[in-house]
């Protein structure tokens, strides 16, 4: 079976290679280069990358073809991106670049090569099963829980899942630095990259105002509705945002609070006004429920409603108890069993039954 597997650079996609091929798959990696605006700067690691990955395919004596989305990426990602931030949400890239670049344009170029499977470096499983005489395919969470990327996998759909392979489901992120180490891939060690997907770890307010120009406008206190600062864009904060908010000095109301920090709350988009309210526990930044939209469920039916679930309203979070309390025109109305934290319009949340990702949509 000949399986394409997507090679970025770093250590878990070399493995991945690694274990198909000691698995006795015909393997091919595939690099995909997405970003071109400023491939030339301090930030964009491409060509450091494309050498890692030419270095462990020679190891690995596995042939290489080098592709290039950036068109796809800007086109089906990125403008999303930008239109989302203008909105005053705040997006996750990496989700619809998997969807749209690794499980869409890299898998369609991958069949076009002759592939049977694609595969990646994902944290994460997918199980087949039979079910009414069809074969249906289940997203897992990796046995891993500390690096489980399902999360970013759950726009996936059937037919992207039954072409797809996890190698590291089962496997221990510090388990696999060790099987690249013995196998003498240098990038055993290699550092994790973090950023945006394919544009890289980056100061992120200064990359946003090359695309979206600054709009200044009153920062107010919720409480009171005070004065107390300005921003240059709605679009460059977010829900719980704590840094950048400049008003560090301005008292609140509460004596024996006065000197806590301040959180962004909501956006006034219509007047340009970003509210902001003291302490991390303010009543604002808490939420019991949340709508979501733009709903993808793996199996192609809709999860029952008034069941338990467990749900995450953004990654860095533990799996939260919920309920779906209603699945009406392409929302799902989510309760969770304690507040939640700055829940964030744009971000996702995405529903679990034990360890098996439904999928989920955008919070509006």
């Amino acid at each position: 079976m000949k399986v394409v597997v997507g090679m970025s650079g770093g250590v878990d996609s070399a493995v991945a290679a690694l274990l198909l091929k000691q698995q006795g798959y015909e393997v091919t990696g595939l690099f995909m280069k997405n970003w071109e605006d400023d491939d030339d700067d301090e930030y964009c690691s491409t060509r450091q990358d494309l050498i890692d990955v030419v270095s462990v395919c020679d190891v690995l004596g596995i042939d290489l073809e080098v592709v290039n989305f950036s068109k796809e990426y800007k086109d089906r990602v990125f403008a999303d991106f930008l239109r989302e931030y203008e909105a005053g949400r705040t997006p996750n890239p990496d989700i619809l670049c998997n969807s749209e670049i690794k499980f869409k344009a890299f898998l369609d170029h991958a069949v076009d090569l002759g592939a049977d499977k694609i595969a990646t470096g994902h944290y994460a499983g997918v199980c087949a099963f039979e079910n009414d005489g069809r074969t249906e395919f289940q997203l897992l969470k990796a046995d891993d829980g500390t690096k489980d990327q399902s999360y970013f996998l759950y726009r996936l759909n059937q037919a992207q899942l039954s072409k797809a392979i996890f190698p590291l489901g089962n496997i221990y992120k510090r388990e696999v630095r060790e099987i690249a180490e013995r196998a003498g891939l240098h990038v055993a060690t290699k550092k994790d990259s973090t950023g945006i997907c394919f544009i890289g770890e980056r100061p992120f307010r200064e990359f946003l105002m090359r695309y979206l120009p600054t709009k200044p406008g009153e920062i107010r206190a919720l409480d009171d509705n005070r004065l107390i600062g300005e921003h240059q864009g709605l679009m460059y904060h977010t829900i719980g945002q704590r840094k950048g908010l400049n008003i560090g000095g301005i008292k609140g109301n509460d004596v024996a609070g006065e000197h806590e920090a301040w959180y962004v709350a909501a956006k006034d988009m219509q007047a340009n006004v970003l509210y902001a309210v003291q302490g991390h526990d303010h009543p604002a930044l808490q939420r019991e429920r949340l709508i979501a939209a733009d709903l993808n469920w793996i199996s192609g039916r809709e999860p029952r409603t008034q069941w338990v679930y467990a749900a995450k309203p953004r990654y860095r979070t533990s799996d939260q108890p919920c309920s779906i309390d209603a699945l009406a025109d392409g929302r799902a109305e989510i309760g969770f069993a304690a507040p939640q934290w700055a829940v964030t319009p744009g971000q996702s949340v995405v529903v679990y039954e034990s360890r098996v990702c439904l999928g989920g949509g955008i919070i509006l």
